[in-house]
């Protein structure tokens, strides 16, 4: 990072949300706007030139590559911007990732003004920043391991929150049907619950996935 003024990348496929960030970020002292991204190949290709400091990523691009699989490609690289995910989702399906790939902070779009632009200079620095929500999360899946789902169990239970048969969660995971009602029989498990209905419930109430 510089001495100067702290260089921005907004990366969000919706162009209102980015003139917004720019709107409020713009106004606060030591703080530029030098690109935006409306997709996430473009932001890795932007975060590379070496102008960023801090990106602020969204996690949802419609098709194509998606924010956590950006921010892993970002912050891959020697010397690389931070990443700040600014979203709308707060599942754990959602954080667990982002925070995975590298991401320095995780904030809801719906955060002050004040909370966003501290939440970028702290991530200039190197430290993290939590929305309220996330942070709690985190923190209930580490006095509570014993209900924290793997990666491919949260993918099975999220295509059967859809509706989808065991049969067609396997067809689209590549996955043989015994397979997928072994994952769930441990989804079922960790959650003390005894039906796929109670288990999304479950699961949804507990912010493991997003409906």
């Amino acid at each position: 990072m510089t001495d100067s003024a702290i260089r921005l990348l907004l990366a969000d496929d919706h162009p209102v949300v980015r003139a917004g960030l720019r709107a409020v970020l713009e106004t606060e002292p030591g703080l530029t706007v030098v690109a935006e991204a409306a997709t996430a190949e473009e932001a890795v290709a932007r975060a590379t030139e070496g102008d960023i400091d801090v990106v602020l990523m969204d996690l949802q691009f419609g098709k194509g590559m998606g924010g956590a699989e950006a921010t892993a490609a970002i912050t891959a690289r020697p010397g690389a911007p931070r990443v700040l995910i600014v979203t709308t989702y707060d599942s754990d399906a959602d954080t667990l990732p982002a925070i995975e790939a590298g991401a320095t902070g995780y904030l809801l779009k719906d955060a002050p003004p004040e909370e966003l632009a501290a939440a970028v200079r702290t991530a200039a620095t190197g430290r993290t920043t939590l929305s309220p929500t996330v942070a709690e999360r985190l923190m209930n899946r580490l006095r509570a391991p014993g209900t924290a789902l793997t990666p491919r169990e949260t993918e099975v239970l999220t295509l059967v929150a859809q509706g989808l048969s065991n049969q067609a969660v396997g067809e689209r995971l590549h996955l043989t049907e015994g397979t997928v009602k072994s994952h769930l029989a441990r989804v079922y498990a960790k959650l003390d619950v005894d039906s796929r209905t109670a288990a999304v419930a479950a699961a949804t109430s507990l912010g493991l996935i997003r409906r």
